[in-house]
């Protein structure tokens, strides 16, 4: 049996290079046309033929989503667009439609066809009819429960692909229009607002109460279930998350490729090992977790009524540009408020956790020391024992 595939979301060409780099087996991205998450960057098509360069040269893989719900006037230049992603070597494309489904079967032949989400599929039934039109994946409905999942993969030979982390809908499976009705975005084809987070007010004879709610779900965090989905025989573990960040993506993509590849060397996820996975995906910027429809239907739990649903964390500092070993300093792009004898952690797709104490930095473009980075984006060396490469990131240690 093949070794899961760890799959994750990309926003623009520099996030998808940062997750292919820190353990994703394969990335998804959406094109300027045909997408959900249309206010994310997306690609145009000389980007993804860089993107599909650097993942193949790395034995990694990129699907591209097509995922919308598609109204009579979204189809305008479909089938170039097909015949272009088979050209840049795409391994697979993302679809809602069944349309676009038959189509690319036609057009592009060499590309293989996965069935989004979208579908809200779940059961076998449906999963074999899609492989009967040509799909070799179906991604499952985040409303499928573990027990459920278990079934269907020893029932069918059709590739699945489960959710493990990230977003939930408040609705069916992306299936909800308040952001239509509300802001004239049309959820379905990428423009949802995320209604469901607002805050609401409750009302009572008329009179407003004075605390708001809002209506969204949790996160999704599938930790725990990862050795299970495993046995199961899952071919593919999706993180959520386009719009997200360089730092979130590759925080949560290094957690899960850990906790992977220890129960593939072990063959058991201890305690200890599991809550160490857990603390580190909560360094990213996360809103609060639940483990969605994997054992079961969520009660309230599973919902968001408080108005904050977000953790901040401010522990992001620094990004590595480059490494000079005879000074033994990195350049680094700030990305936090740094201080002089500051406690750090620096870490990557090829290092493990360092820490250390910032004893100088130097500003880039005057050459000179100061004690602290306080302007977004600045560039400055900083003193460096340990070889460090692009990519690397730097957070700070709370003290």
């Amino acid at each position: 049996m093949a070794k899961i595939e760890l799959l994750a979301p990309a926003g623009n060409l520099e996030k998808a290079k940062i997750a292919l780099m820190y353990g994703a087996d394969a990335v998804y991205v959406g094109g300027k046309a045909f997408s959900l998450r249309a206010r994310a960057s997306n690609f145009n098509i000389p980007e993804i033929k860089e993107l599909v360069e650097f993942a193949h040269e790395r034995n990694k893989k990129v699907y591209v989503t097509m995922n919308i719900i598609p109204h009579e006037n979204d189809f305008t230049g479909l089938d170039e667009y097909l015949k272009d992603l088979e050209d840049v070597n795409v391994d697979a494309i993302i679809v809602s439609s069944l349309y676009i489904m038959k189509r690319a079967k036609e057009i592009s032949p060499k590309l293989e066809v996965h069935v989004s989400t979208q579908k809200s599929t779940t059961n076998i039934d449906t999963i074999n009819y899609y492989k009967e039109k040509g799909a070799t994946r179906v991604v499952l409905a985040r409303e499928v429960s573990m027990d459920e999942m278990i079934h269907i993969s020893q029932n069918t030979d059709v590739e699945l692909e489960v959710f493990i982390h990230g977003g939930m809908c408040s609705s069916y499976s992306g299936h909800c229009v308040l952001s239509n009705h509300m802001t004239n975005r049309d959820a379905n084809r990428g423009g949802c607002a995320h209604s469901c987070r607002w805050n609401y007010s409750l009302v009572k004879n008329g009179e407003i109460l004075p605390k708001t709610y809002n209506i969204g779900s949790k996160d999704l965090m599938a930790v725990e279930y990862i050795p299970a989905l495993i046995d199961a025989g899952i071919a593919s573990l999706k993180i959520e998350g386009r719009m997200k960040s360089v730092y979130y993506l590759a925080c949560v993509v290094r957690a899960y490729r850990m906790l992977i590849d220890k129960y593939y060397e072990t063959g058991v996820l201890k305690p200890d090992y599991v809550n160490y996975i857990i603390s580190e995906i909560g360094k990213a910027e996360n809103r609060i977790t639940n483990v969605g429809f994997f054992k079961g239907i969520p009660d309230s739990d599973g919902q968001l009524y408080d108005n904050r649903s977000e953790i901040p964390t401010q522990e992001y500092a620094a990004f590595v540009l480059e490494y000079d070993k005879e000074l033994q300093m990195a350049l680094v792009e700030q990305r936090n408020y740094l201080v002089v004898n500051d406690q750090i952690e620096v870490f990557g797709p090829n290092l493990s956790s360092n820490y250390l104490q910032i004893e100088k930095m130097i500003d880039f473009d005057t050459n000179e020391e100061f004690e602290i980075a306080r302007h977004p984006l600045q560039k400055f060396w900083i003193n460096m024992p340990i070889e460090v490469s692009y990519g690397d990131l730097i957070r700070v240690i709370k003290k």
